[in-house]
């Protein structure tokens, strides 16, 4: 029963989230960095803080985690999932 439970909201969630967005660009200004010192910081590339800002690349639950203790605040407050129209 789990794994029928499993696949049926597998196959549920990408009908009703097409994607993530984000508020990097907006937390990196409220504390005046760029996209290097906030790589530097968690320690990835720049190009990879610049992917996440562009909505390229969606962080695994350990970056996400550190970008939140970062800006101390909640994944949920960086990260939003968008409904599918």
């Amino acid at each position: 029963m789990f794994v029928s439970l499993y696949y049926s909201i597998q196959l549920l969630v990408p009908q009703i989230f097409e994607s993530m967005k984000n508020s990097l660009k907006i937390e990196r200004a409220k504390k005046n960095i760029t996209q290097d010192d906030l790589a530097k910081a968690i320690g990835v590339s720049r190009q990879t803080i610049n992917a996440m800002e562009a909505n390229k690349y969606v962080p695994s639950t350990v970056l996400a985690l550190k970008l939140a203790v970062y800006f101390t605040c909640s994944v949920e407050e960086i990260f939003q999932l968008t409904e599918n129209d």
